[in-house]
């Protein structure tokens, strides 16, 4: 199984991104979906989460400004970034919990980062 991320970029204070991760590989199904963020000299910091029933949550510092959203037949989890600060400036990660085919354990994948920096 890959993560694939993407949308990470360079945006000014007040600026929006779209953040993208699509699942690939030997998927059966996909229980909950994260978005993690990790910045320098900060421990790594949950974002956002979503179930596979659409159920979301998400850090104080975010509340209000990101949106988390999925598509099931996609595999894709998104993160809509709106108010952007240069607090937000980080790696950010997205990780899944799936399911294989013809086995019922639940495994843990990472995507590989996108950088996103908040700076004018």
């Amino acid at each position: 199984v890959q993560l694939q991320a993407s949308g990470g970029g360079l945006v000014q204070p007040g600026g929006s991104l779209r953040l993208s991760c699509a699942a690939s590989g030997s998927i059966f199904s996909i229980n909950a979906m994260y978005w993690y963020r990790h910045a320098p000299g900060k421990q790594r910091e949950l974002v956002a989460d979503i179930t596979n029933g659409g159920s979301t949550n998400y850090a104080d510092s975010v509340k209000g400004r990101f949106t988390i959203s999925r598509d099931g037949a996609k595999n894709t989890v998104y993160l809509q970034m709106n108010s952007l600060s240069p607090e937000d400036t980080a790696v950010y990660y997205c990780n899944a919990a799936v399911r294989h085919y013809r086995d019922s354990r639940w495994f843990s994948y990472w995507g590989q980062g996108t950088q996103v920096t908040v700076s004018s």
